[in-house]
């Protein structure tokens, strides 16, 4: 069957009424690259519509779909930009489309573009094991960096809540991001959490917990609870995007959600996706009871490996 190049390809902006289209062509690529590398039992599930509109909305003039003449979807990069810090996904290309440049391309308009905004460091995720993807990146440039663990924790005993802790939807709106804005410029200057935090809030995925000390805020953790699965169950509670003054400010925050989401009524397990390049947060998280559930190895362009000179950051560059 004839297959349009990638040059005949449209570049659009993709909307809320394109996810049906997005979901089918995210589960046949990743399910067909799980067969290519020998797990044919695995079927990729269709992601949440409440996961898409997230992707499609923190991305804003990121979130990059292509079409072929025929108007049907080829393509899609989900392109994010976090102040200085710049990452894409999902991204996927039609199986009969690889191969073709198709990729390439998509990958090489999704760097411009984030370079135009005024992106630093550009990143993005890929299974370690897949030798196809980690070379398709190399020649475009992108070095290997840390790995991200998944690591996940089942739901324990809840505890005394923590003093000086709260969440973001219980605090002035506007005082509390600009708070969490204030603490990731000093850590990390030129990276900005608060498009993905206030759009946490305003879709109702989940929130931001706040650990303040004697010098105002000492910390954050923005987490989602939707199922990233469509059809799944509400059962787990996911930290995305983590900034911390200290070791000890990052443990308390791990405490906080994990004690918070054992007093619901139907308790939550929670996952925190480490960068390796923090060897002492691991741990941290070993000795609380985290188990290592899956990983993702980090590729960059620019200044990299990513680690902060002071605290810790905490990012994930998938969704």
């Amino acid at each position: 069957m004839w297959q349009p190049d990638a040059a005949s390809l449209v570049r659009d902006q993709a909307t809320l009424l394109d996810i049906d289209a997005l979901n089918r062509l995210f589960s046949d690529a990743f399910t067909d690259r799980y067969h290519r590398d020998g797990m044919t039992g695995v079927r990729v599930p269709h992601l949440s519509p409440a996961i898409w509109r997230y992707s499609i909305e923190v991305a804003g003039p990121g979130a990059m779909i292509w079409r072929d003449p025929s108007g049907e979807l080829a393509a899609f990069n989900m392109v994010h930009r976090s102040g200085e810090e710049g990452w894409m996904g999902p991204l996927a290309v039609r199986p009969a489309l690889q191969g073709q440049g198709v990729g390439e391309r998509i990958v090489r308009e999704g760097i411009e573009w984030l370079r135009a905004q005024g992106a630093t460091r550009i990143g993005l995720e890929t299974m370690p094991r897949t030798i196809e993807n980690i070379g398709f990146y190399s020649r475009l440039g992108f070095l290997p960096g840390h790995l991200t663990i998944s690591m996940i924790r089942e739901p324990g005993d809840a505890g005394p809540e923590a003093p000086g802790s709260e969440r973001l939807s219980q605090v002035d709106q506007g005082v509390g991001l600009a708070e969490c804005r204030a603490l990731t410029a000093r850590l990390a200057p030129g990276v900005d959490f608060n498009r993905e935090l206030t759009l946490t809030s305003e879709l109702g995925l989940g929130d931001t917990t706040l650990v303040r000390g004697p010098g105002g805020l000492r910390g954050f953790a923005l987490w989602h609870r939707v199922p990233l699965a469509l059809g799944r169950l509400e059962d787990e509670v996911r930290i995305l995007k983590l900034v911390a003054e200290d070791l000890a400010t990052f443990q308390e925050l791990v405490t906080v959600v994990l004690a918070d989401t054992a007093r619901e009524a139907t308790p939550h397990r929670v996952s925190v996706r480490c960068q390796s390049a923090y060897g002492e947060v691991f741990e941290a998280l070993v000795a609380a009871g985290f188990e290592t559930h899956w990983t993702d190895l980090r590729m960059y362009l620019g200044p990299g490996p990513e680690r902060v000179d002071q605290g810790i950051l905490l990012s994930n560059w998938e969704i």
